[in-house]
């Protein structure tokens, strides 16, 4: 019988990262291991944030939300991704499938916005320190995340839509560990070009804005700091900036990978592998380049750890 979105199929089965018996079980544990490693990174980060008055910043604000947002990516995806490595048929339900395609847009839409913020955040505080806490207040702020989140849920909505409208009438079997764009649209048996044009337009829209954005406020920092006067100030302000820096390179590096899709060379396979460093390695480093770079994070985790032990 017909779902409500007009396809006679009412679950797919995610063939998963390989179909390679050998290498099942150990990337079952290599993989669990770093969900393990993400999880407790990212709620590490948020604790020290939480319970150390010295991180309540801006910067440190958005960092939370940084880890938050990682933290429940890794839950979207992870546990459906281990799940294939020891069942023979890894079930998801069509609406479980549509599920987790609006929470991965959602949440690596909002990841975008996050970014660009802290872009903004690291601007401020480098080229207009002394207007620093009148401009990152803590309405703005809020209003920044708000932003952020309420954008990402609008273009979630709008690409999860594109797909919900599709019909998928014979094969059910999706070659990912995950429900994405362009497995699904491959599986589809209506016309899809309407659908690639929205998702194309969407996706690029929030890539080419909040790289712009991004891209502008690190080449207004670099023109201030080219103008300070001695080089233990480049070096102070460059330092506050390099672990964002990492981390903006390696989402949007990865990203872009993924899902930009050359009609010459692009095969599922190639985007099942790239996936894999934006849904399982990007979530785990953040928190390990935050923290490893960071002094204050590491000042807040000895005096955490103090308190624990006394």
């Amino acid at each position: 019988m017909p779902t409500g979105n007009g396809s006679l199929v009412p679950e797919f089965i995610l063939m998963g990262l390989t179909d390679q018996p050998a290498l099942q079980l150990p990337l079952f544990f290599l993989f669990l291991v770093n969900y393990v490693v993400t999880v407790m990174g990212n709620l590490s980060l948020i604790n020290l944030i939480c319970l150390n008055s010295h991180l309540h910043t801006p910067m440190y604000f958005f960092l939370f939300n940084l880890s938050f947002i990682d933290l429940c990516y890794s839950f979207v995806f992870t546990p459906k991704m281990l799940m294939s490595f020891i069942s023979e048929r890894n079930i998801i339900s069509f609406a479980g499938c549509m599920t987790q395609l609006f929470f991965f847009c959602f949440f690596v839409n909002s990841e975008c916005y996050v970014l660009t913020a802290m872009a903004y955040d690291r601007y401020v505080a480098i080229c207009k320190p002394l207007l620093y806490t009148v401009t990152m207040s803590r309405r703005v702020c809020s209003l920044l995340m708000s932003g952020s989140y309420m954008m990402g849920f609008a273009g979630a909505m709008v690409l999860t839509g594109c797909m919900i409208r599709l019909s998928f009438c014979d094969s059910n079997i999706i070659n990912h560990y995950m429900c994405d764009f362009f497995p699904l649209l491959q599986l589809s048996c209506s016309g899809t070009y309407a659908n690639e044009l929205v998702v194309s337009i969407i996706v690029g829209t929030v890539v080419i804005v909040s790289s712009i954005l991004i891209i502008l406020s690190y080449v207004l920092i670099l023109f201030n700091v080219l103008h300070m006067p001695s080089s233990k100030d480049w070096s102070k302000a460059l330092s506050t900036c390099g672990s964002h820096i990492i981390t903006v390179g390696l989402f949007y590096g990865f990203g872009m990978l993924t899902h930009v899709k050359p009609s010459f060379s692009w095969s599922v396979d190639q985007g099942k592998s790239f996936s894999v460093f934006c849904t399982n390695v990007v979530p785990m480093l953040n928190p390990l380049i935050y923290g490893l770079r960071n002094k204050d994070v590491k000042l807040a985790l000895k005096k955490t750890l103090k308190r624990i032990t006394n």
